[in-house]
């Protein structure tokens, strides 16, 4: 595929500067991109190199001139990237049909231009839409409902009655409705607790390889639109995940929680269950959230306390040992004046 510059800044919406006739036929990294390939220089680091640039065109933040070179002007540099990367590198398409090994159950609807690859299993009355995209070795439980333009990668597991909306991507290995980690003690033993609800999923959802999702108990787990998440991801039963929240590598959701619209948990976060976290909160690394947090709220720590206190804890901590001699000084001090009122007395 080619475009010129100036067609490519048409379809991003932004302006060019320099030859709007470059060709362009690739996207790469700014070390490595060549006299046809356009590149992203959206930090000072890269815009002060951007002389040392070979690329036949650079992504550049709106504002920015340079005279002698084909730029790119966006408010949003990596998002133009982004889109520019998947025109010239589009997702690998699977050959059209189903593979002679697909094994279908009764009653199954499969829309005619869907992709479906060898030794996938789908149980009874699934319903597959237009373009959808299922991975070899995908097992597909009964009455799943699956949209348009879905892309399920290899050994995922959709199990029965959960619900995909259009454009969900799933990477390999996942597998979304398992039972929840629900057991009610009985002495010395456990009994388990049968869930019988579902996963949701909504459109534009992309979940992260080997992530585990758990139908509710009652009801369902609700991933709504536009979430994504990372590798090794666990979101418990009747967890609601906002609209449009990144959940990052190793996060642990427990479960009836509910994660609010735009919130970002970075790696290994672990929420505990039946509180509510707001919209807009953004709760750093390895921090552990016991209570329900207000929107707008920056936190960090296990267990998690507002932001600031946090970098004052952290500030302090190196000065421990000081102040502990401090601290023994003054009880020092203090038993010696005791001690001379005693004498006086």
């Amino acid at each position: 595929m080619e475009k010129t510059l100036a067609e490519l800044a048409e379809w991003v919406g932004g302006c060019f500067s320099g030859d709007g006739r470059q060709v362009i036929s690739d996207a790469a990294p700014f070390e490595d991109a060549g006299p046809e390939a356009i590149t992203l220089a959206r930090s000072a680091k890269y815009l002060r190199r951007i002389n040392h640039s070979k690329a036949g065109a650079i992504i550049v933040p709106e504002g920015f001139e340079q005279t002698g070179l084909n730029l790119l002007q966006s408010t949003n540099p990596y998002a133009v990237f982004a889109r520019i990367l998947a025109l010239f590198h589009p997702a690998e398409q699977l050959p059209g049909g189903i593979h002679p090994s697909v094994v279908i159950g009764e009653g199954t609807q499969c829309e005619p231009d869907a992709a479906i690859g060898a030794m996938t299993v789908i149980g009874n009355h699934v319903r597959i839409g237009k373009r959808a995209t299922i991975y070899p070795g995908v097992v597909i439980g009964d009455n799943v409902t699956i949209g348009d333009d879905v892309r399920l990668y290899p050994r995922v597991t959709v199990l029965e009655r959960c619900r995909l909306g259009h454009r969900v991507i799933i990477q390999a290995g996942s597998v979304i409705g398992s039972d929840g980690f629900g057991f009610a003690p009985d002495g010395d033993i456990y009994h388990k607790i049968p869930h019988t609800g579902i996963v949701q999923i909504d459109d534009d959802v992309e979940i992260g390889a080997g992530n585990t999702i758990d139908r509710g108990t009652f009801g369902m787990t609700h991933i709504q639109k536009g979430v994504k998440t990372d590798n090794l991801v666990h979101i418990a039963h009747n967890v609601t995940v906002g609209e449009n929240t990144l959940l990052v590598a190793q996060v642990g959701i427990s479960g009836s929680t509910t994660i609010g619209r735009h919130v970002v948990l970075a790696g290994q976060v672990g929420v505990a269950g039946h509180i509510h976290i707001g919209d807009h909160v953004m709760v750093a690394g390895q921090s552990g959230i016991a209570s329900d947090v207000p929107a707008g709220q920056i936190l960090s720590g296990s267990i998690a306390m507002p932001h600031k206190t946090w970098l004052r804890v952290q500030r302090t901590i190196p000065r421990l040992p000081e102040l502990r001699k401090q601290v023994s000084a003054l009880e020092k001090r203090l038993r010696s004046l005791e001690n001379g009122e005693n004498d006086q007395s």
